[in-house]
């Protein structure tokens, strides 16, 4: 089975509630790291909020990788993500609501994350994001990339 490497971050101006999610997908990487930011992809998304980026940008970008016949791995520095596949249970027994019987914040993402995951063979690695380079391995430095590429997307839409 082939192996998918997937990297995606978010950046998010908390007051326009504007964001850009970033992600790479890698089936294989020989090209210097550097070189690799062609290939990092980003969008614009509105009315969101830190978590719920990162979660909007890992379904974005799981909607556009090409996915069947490989084992997926999936690289972020969101909690809530890598936590995500330890809670649906719970949620799946609360029907996405919280103690007060309210829904969950962003309880429509997260039922398409588990339709998604169900249908993937993936694991979530969390990533410690914003290190400084000489404490990354390879795997930090293609974080950071992405991570840059989102917060550079975001600082090109402050400053139209």
């Amino acid at each position: 089975m082939n192996e998918l490497k997937l990297f995606t971050d978010g950046s998010v101006h908390a007051q326009s509630a504007i964001g850009y999610g970033a992600y790479l997908s890698l089936s294989e990487h020989r090209l210097p790291v550097e070189s690799l930011t062609a290939h990092i992809q980003t969008k614009r998304f509105t009315h969101t909020s830190s978590t719920k980026l990162e979660l909007q940008t890992l379904l974005w970008a799981l909607s556009e990788t090409k996915l069947p016949g490989h084992k997926l791995t999936v690289y972020t520095d969101s909690q809530n993500i890598v936590s995500l596949p330890d809670r649906r249970e719970r949620y799946l027994q609360s029907d996405f609501r919280a103690k007060n019987n309210k829904p969950l914040n962003n309880a429509e993402l997260y039922r398409e994350f588990y339709r998604l995951a169900e249908q993937l063979d993936c694991s979530f690695i969390k990533v410690n994001g914003h290190q400084r380079k000489n404490e990354q391995d390879e795997i930090g430095r293609i974080f950071t990339l992405v991570d840059r590429m989102a917060r550079h997307a975001l600082r090109n839409e402050k400053n139209k």
